[in-house]
């Protein structure tokens, strides 16, 4: 018990236990901050990841598009549903089965 207060009433072993306190909870990087700056870190890097995905898949269909007219064609008709004067185009949706 004695050994304890002795460790207490030392001015070295207060400061260092004041300021390890400040630093971890008190500070503007405490431990509440870092996870904070590491969740945005994720965050960001996953839409990176995504974006960087979908850059390369444009990157492949400007590519089509550019080598072959054909392609050209398929692409107008399905993404923008484009069509020739002398037919119809029918939109087929399907339907997520109700339970």
């Amino acid at each position: 018990m004695n050994r304890l207060l002795e460790l207490i009433r030392n001015k070295y072993i207060l400061a260092v236990v004041a300021f390890a306190v400040w630093m971890l909870f008190f500070d503007k990087n405490d431990f509440i901050a870092q996870y904070e700056y590491r969740s945005a870190v994720n965050k960001l890097q996953e839409e990176k990841d995504f974006y960087v995905k979908e850059i390369s898949q444009v990157k492949k269909d400007l590519n089509e598009l550019n080598t072959n007219l054909r392609t050209a064609e398929k692409f107008a008709r399905e993404k923008y549903f484009m069509k020739k004067d002398n037919e119809d185009v029918f939109v087929i949706v399907k339907q997520a089965p109700k339970d």
